[in-house]
């Protein structure tokens, strides 16, 4: 059973990021490159801070190993409020084409912290398609056509924001 306490934890946990906090990544081109479908996922930083806000700094740690054909396993732990025990999870990611090593061990924190419920709304998005222009936000070179060309990030839907806290001298 549950208590009190580690539900306030997982409902600290689950809770939706600022929009500062998701980044997008093209997904695949559509529309013979005349659009691309992104998907968002939560940076790495904002994955620690979330713990660090939730469990303290001395509350959690991850730890890294090789992975399978040269991938990564992170391994994240968390100190359990009520029993002081330590629970973990893990998963992996392959290295990145970018800053390979860094990349990689930061893919691996983003699919673990999933596991702990961080993040894991932004799996039931609906799919977001972004038309590309000229001109825009955020680059894409087409695979198709070979254009240079760019998207806007999407905006997200008012259940996947933080919920708006009053300011001073207003009421719920």
């Amino acid at each position: 059973m549950i208590g009190d306490t580690v539900r306030d934890y997982i409902k600290e946990l689950n809770a939706p990021f600022s929009p500062g906090d998701i980044e997008w990544r093209v997904q695949r081109e559509v529309r013979n490159g005349q659009a691309v479908m992104v998907i968002p996922y939560v940076t790495n930083r904002a994955i620690m801070m979330r713990l660090d806000q939730v469990f303290g700094v001395f509350g959690w740690e991850n730890r890294f190993t090789p992975g399978a054909s040269g991938g990564i396993l992170c391994e994240l732990r968390i100190k359990n409020p009520e029993t002081g025990e330590w629970v973990a999870k893990q998963d992996g990611a392959e290295n990145t084409a970018v800053e390979a090593i860094k990349g990689g061990m930061s893919s691996a924190m983003k699919r673990t912290a999933v596991q702990l419920g961080i993040g894991r709304y932004l799996y039931y998005l609906d799919f977001q398609f972004m038309p590309l222009k000229d001109k825009g936000k955020t680059y894409h070179k087409c695979k198709a056509t070979g254009r240079a060309a760019y998207w806007d990030v999407p905006s997200l839907p008012n259940w996947a924001l933080p919920a708006q806290q009053p300011t001073q001298g207003e009421q719920r």
